[in-house]
């Protein structure tokens, strides 16, 4: 057990607010423990899955759905889901009232018997995680990738023996409410503007971030963007060994790109090379920067420099992620689907040179499109659809950008489609969420590939 206060939670009141992955994880595990667990959700109770419900029923936990439980400052523990803000008043009122504010993630360290390596940042947590679970993977050890990647971390926490090692991709969301957890490497990758509309202020948002390091000491290790200067500052008073990283400058000490060759320079100043940028398989300056977070990571973490570098060399990327589907007629589609933000879109735009048809849209949450205005020289048309819509092509108006407007997606790939050359490339890169429309990204990303693919040559 990595921390406190488990060896009592049997017969403890925990309410667990939210029913998504991570929450019926909670569920399950706080169960097993022995605690008497009641939940609550936004949602009525005719929109809860049935299997779920019942399940529920027949261990006595006690259900509150879109109601709050009286007496809410009785309970011993609240365990958020991600999407919950602890700021709601009822969470407040428990917390005044004793009870402990933590989230999945938190309650999944301290019930972990295995050893957590962390990565966060606003882009290219995914590819990072997935990449850092393929190397650990490749040298033999036990690994769990899990957390903001789409496994609750809990979900594994119990299945942890002590020469485990727990993978795991973390949220602003999931560090906000942590408290005791602490990883023996953690990453910060970047840091630019996203989820505002919770944090409210870019400070609240990077200590947020920095929570990922708060408990660590001198014997781990903290890997972050040198080249990200407001990133690099959340390092300041980590009391971890700090390892930089650069694609743009050589380094004394850490990950750096040195000519086309990825190289670590160790803690006695040793340079081992890794591979060539040439040799990877997954494209774009920001994926030469996930590759020099996962080798630091892994280097770091005591694998040996072979399998970190057959690894990248290897690696053929994550789904959702400038996502190669299909070439036809000399038109190229790609599914950039986990772009829910402009600076995750301007990753995907400086990945290609060659006329590009952008799909833009999705969930409004008053993202800043503007931040796109530069990076536009080779879109020779904007397709936009869903509740941004009509932002987007004010938008593209303003930059003299042609720009048909549509409510779905898949209208806009049919445009899209229609007007594409030989070429040519679609990128399906929304800026936007998916809530709009679809359950995730995922889904939204399938329904793109799924059209693509009925496409007559």
């Amino acid at each position: 057990m990595n921390n406190l206060n488990l060896e009592n939670i049997k017969g403890k009141r925990v309410l667990v607010v939210g029913l998504g992955k991570s929450g019926i994880a909670a569920v399950q595990a706080m169960l097993k423990l022995g605690a008497d667990v009641s939940v609550q959700d936004s949602k009525e109770a005719e929109a809860v899955d049935g299997q779920l419900l019942t399940f529920l029923e027949g261990k006595g936990v006690s259900c509150y759905f879109h109601e709050i439980p009286e007496h809410v400052e009785n309970f011993d523990m609240l365990i958020l889901s991600p999407g919950v803000n602890p700021e709601l008043p009822f969470i407040r009122e428990a917390e005044a009232g004793g009870a402990e504010i933590i989230g999945e993630l938190e309650i999944a360290y301290r019930i972990a018997r295995g050893t957590f390596i962390a990565i966060t940042g606003t882009n290219g947590k995914t590819t990072t995680t997935t990449l850092v679970g393929e190397i650990f993977k490749n040298a033999k050890r036990k690994t769990f990738v899990v957390g903001n990647i789409g496994v609750a971390v809990i979900s594994k926490a119990l299945e942890s023996d002590e020469d485990d090692w727990l993978v795991t991709e973390t949220s602003s969301f999931q560090l906000q409410t942590t408290r005791y957890f602490k990883p023996m490497v953690s990453a910060i990758l970047n840091l630019t503007p996203d989820h505002l509309n919770r944090h409210h202020t870019m400070e609240a948002y990077g200590q947020a971030k920095a929570a990922i390091f708060r408990n660590q000491d001198e014997n781990g290790y903290c890997v972050a963007n040198y080249d990200d200067k407001a990133c690099f500052a959340l390092t300041k008073g980590c009391k971890a060994k700090i390892v930089p990283f650069s694609r743009k400058e050589e380094l004394d000490f850490g990950a750096y790109l040195k000519g086309e060759m990825l190289v670590i320079r160790n803690e006695e100043g040793k340079l081992i090379e890794l591979c060539s940028r040439n040799d990877l398989k997954i494209i774009g300056d920001h994926n030469v920067e996930n590759c020099l977070a996962a080798a630091a990571i892994c280097y770091f973490a005591g694998i040996d420099r072979n399998t970190i570098a057959e690894t990248l060399v290897s690696f053929g990327g994550v789904e959702h992620r400038i996502e190669f589907v299909r070439e036809i007629n000399g038109v190229t589609y790609y599914n950039d689907s986990k772009s829910t933000n402009p600076v995750a879109t301007i990753t995907a735009l400086n990945t290609f040179t060659n006329p590009t048809i952008l799909l833009l849209g999705g969930f409004e949450r008053n993202q800043n499109f503007n931040e796109l205005s530069d990076y536009l020289g080779h879109v020779k048309c904007i397709i936009c659809y869903g509740e941004t819509k009509n932002r987007i092509k004010e938008f593209a108006d303003k930059q003299n950008i042609k720009c048909f407007a549509f409510d779905s997606l898949k209208e806009s790939i049919q445009k899209a489609v229609e007007i594409s050359e030989r070429n040519d490339t679609v990128l399906l890169s929304p800026a936007s969420a998916s809530w709009d429309q679809y359950d995730n990204f995922e889904t939204r990303g399938n329904e793109f590939k799924e059209t693509i693919w009925k496409l007559e040559e």
